[in-house]
């Protein structure tokens, strides 16, 4: 799951981290990439949202502060109840026009899925077409889906503030696949704004060793005033790679630049 959370702020304007932790229950999901999130801040009664959330939920959490004066911290969390690790997380740049823009982030984990790993990056972008662009080539660098490390299978998700028609977009579904994309007979849904959505902005892209088997966007009364985003559940399965020695473990760049055994 992927949701953009607007600081536990509904669309009544009361703030309830209790109910967007019962939004992610209902959906009854294993990893959680959550955006917005407000710790210890005055306009949030100085709640640790990301902690508040996983304990609720009883996961394990790692936050990442895209922004920070002083005591008051924002960002992006993971969430799963599954075993994982923090691999890295840190801020993202702002083109030069943009300085003054929003500070954003990324927080990237490593997920044990049926005892194999499975490399996850939640982030959230910045809201200037430019700024989108050069944010998106940095994930696709050598510090993020490009790192050595970063074997697949692997997810990034967020809120990408990119409709399928933008730039920064396009140069993601280059390189890894749109989850709502690639399920058969799926005709993807919007999640922005919650009450009427319109606007396809968060996504879920996948790396080529990961199948999609069904995607949900939950438009139930509570999903629908919890946050001003719906959450974007995609349930996946790891295909079969068949390993070129018994040492090698290729990258994600290895497999997307391979030819595929389906002719995709």
């Amino acid at each position: 799951m992927t949701y953009n959370v607007h600081a536990c702020v509904g669309m009544d304007g009361r703030m309830s981290p209790a109910r967007i932790a019962r939004v992610i229950s209902q959906a009854d999901v294993e990893v959680v990439a959550l955006q917005e999130l407000d710790v210890g801040r005055l306009r949030s009664g100085t709640i640790d949202q990301a902690h508040e959330i996983a304990r609720l939920l009883e996961m394990e959490f790692h936050f990442h502060p895209a922004w920070q004066l002083e005591e008051e911290l924002y960002g992006d969390a993971i969430l799963s109840r599954l075993p994982m690790r923090l691999i890295q997380s840190g801020p993202l740049p702002r083109p030069p026009n943009r300085e003054r823009a929003e500070p954003r982030g990324a927080v990237w984990v490593e997920i044990q899925w049926d005892a194999q790993p499975l490399q996850v990056v939640n982030t959230h972008l910045g809201l200037g077409s430019r700024e989108r662009v050069v944010q998106a080539e940095e994930l696709l660098g050598p510090r993020w889906i490009g790192h050595s490390d970063c074997h697949d299978p692997v997810i990034l998700c967020g809120d990408f503030n990119a409709i399928p028609t933008s730039r920064a977009y396009s140069l993601l579904a280059q390189r890894l696949r749109d989850a709502q994309r690639s399920l058969v007979g799926h005709r993807p849904r919007a999640t922005f704004l919650s009450g009427r959505p319109i606007n396809r902005i968060d996504h879920v892209f996948v790396g080529p060793t990961l199948q999609v088997r069904q995607i949900e966007v939950p438009r139930s009364e509570l999903a629908r005033v919890a946050s001003d985003h719906l959450p974007l559940i995609v349930e996946l399965e790891r295909e079969v790679v068949r390993p070129t020695s018994v040492d090698s473990h290729p990258t994600f760049a290895d497999l997307a630049s391979a030819p595929s055994d389906r002719g995709k």
